[in-house]
């Protein structure tokens, strides 16, 4: 009895131990499988972060090429609220100016003080030299997307704070935001503020400054709307009635008419350009209208692996506001009270040439010449004319140095001139 006791529990414990070893094994094989999940989910979150990171390469192409070729920007990434999808983007810019004047000085609250406007070079005065520092260039952009069926509805809303009425130099420097662009595209549409259909943004040359070589070259936001289909464009823009001799005028009933058509290819892209104007005036006891209409090609062409030129060639009666920052008026008042449509022409020229890795220089001319009529007299502009070459580089991703020598001249029909110098220095920062 007791050697069978002594067997059964031997038994148990041996069936024991080997309960306990296969429990343990299993316990190790879960393990085992657990790990092996973890590492294949980590695989997964890494893949699915580079293919983030690739779709976010993209965007940053696509919008680039989209601003480039004036088309609506689609964007990939960004957050979601709803089923909309928002992007942020914009950049800091800040911008040391020396400046020169031969003929005057410019008021510390002018805009000219920020950017180069032809008509604000002083003329009939004494030489004058400042320093400005300024980051009113910073720009700030918010994007929306939104499908709808197979299509999708598009917001574009950027601000930047140049131009501001409120703030000064004294203490804080709390410039306000001010309206650049707004609006909506759907289905080949574009609905809002944007730059004029008239307008090849693409030929805007390169600068270390906010805007160079603006002489004779054709740079207009205003409201309008536009349909976009393959290469052409049409569009309704906003009207408004300058004058040299009767200041600016509101009085328009019927809108500008532009057409635009597009080439493009591996040599880049050149566009052609028509504007049809009503010029309008109603001074209570009268009225009168003249037709204006202008004439542009303009775009940037591929020189070499790296080089390319961008230019603009611009000519017209009645383009008033549309060339040169306003630097001459679309009409006058003859002497028998009626309106009268001013001619001008115009263009500019840049090369832009990379070199080393992240480093380009820019070099390029502009002017603007206007027919005035004789009753005008000799205090109205006749030409202006700038020149520039600027050098910049990339320190790190999206973070540009530039420098930039700029000199312009501002005549009159008396033949009066003034001519101003200017050195910028720039740090910006794109995101």
């Amino acid at each position: 009895m007791k050697a069978y006791l002594k067997h059964t529990m031997l038994a148990g414990v041996a069936a024991l131990a080997l309960q306990t070893a296969a429990a343990q094994e299993q316990s190790v094989e879960e393990r085992i499988a657990a790990l092996e999940a973890m590492v294949a989910e980590l695989k997964s979150e890494l893949a699915a972060e580079k293919a983030q990171t690739d779709q976010d390469i993209v965007r940053i192409e696509s919008v680039a090429k989209a601003e480039a070729t004036d088309r609506p920007v689609t964007t990939t990434s960004g957050f979601m609220v709803g089923d909309t999808t928002f992007k942020l983007s914009g950049f800091i810019d800040v911008d040391a100016h020396a400046t020169s004047f031969s003929d005057g000085q410019v008021g510390s609250n002018s805009i000219a003080r920020d950017f180069y406007i032809p008509s604000a070079t002083p003329i009939g005065g004494d030489e004058y030299s400042v320093t400005d520092l300024t980051a009113q260039a910073s720009r700030f952009a918010v994007t929306a997307q939104k499908p709808v069926g197979d299509n999708q509805v598009t917001g574009y809303l950027e601000l930047d704070f140049l131009g501001s009425a409120q703030g000064n130099e004294l203490v804080s420097n709390s410039y306000s935001p001010r309206l650049r662009r707004a609006y909506v595209d759907y289905k080949g549409w574009r609905v809002g503020q944007e730059w004029s259909t008239f307008q090849n943004t693409s030929a805007i040359p390169e600068s270390a400054s906010f805007l160079a070589l603006s002489d004779g070259m054709v740079f207009v936001r205003q409201a309008q709307i536009r349909y976009t289909n393959g290469n052409w464009q049409f569009a309704l823009e906003n009207p408004n009635t300058t004058s040299l001799n009767f200041g600016s005028v509101d009085d328009n009933l019927l809108p500008d008419v532009v057409g635009r058509y597009n080439f493009k290819g591996d040599f880049g892209n050149v566009s052609v350009a028509a504007i049809a104007r009503q010029l309008r005036a109603d001074f209570g006891t009268t009225e009168d209208e003249v037709f204006g209409y202008g004439l542009s090609v303009s775009g940037r062409v591929k020189v070499g692996e790296k080089d390319d030129i961008r230019f603009g060639l611009t000519g017209g009666e009645g383009l008033g506001r549309y060339i040169g920052l306003a630097a001459s008026r679309a009409t006058a008042l003859d002497p028998n009270g009626d309106l009268e449509a001013i001619a001008s022409y115009g263009g500019h020229v840049a090369w832009r040439h990379p070199f080393g890795d992240t480093a380009r220089f820019n070099l390029g001319y502009s002017g603007l010449f206007v027919d005035n009529p004789d009753y005008l007299g000799g205090a109205v502009n006749k030409s202006v004319q700038s020149a520039y070459g600027a050098v910049l580089w990339d320190i790190a991703p999206k973070v540009t140095l530039g420098t930039e020598l700029m000199y312009g001249v501002r005549e009159l029909e008396s033949g009066l001139e003034g001519d101003f110098t200017r050195l910028t220095f720039s740090t910006k920062y794109g995101f």
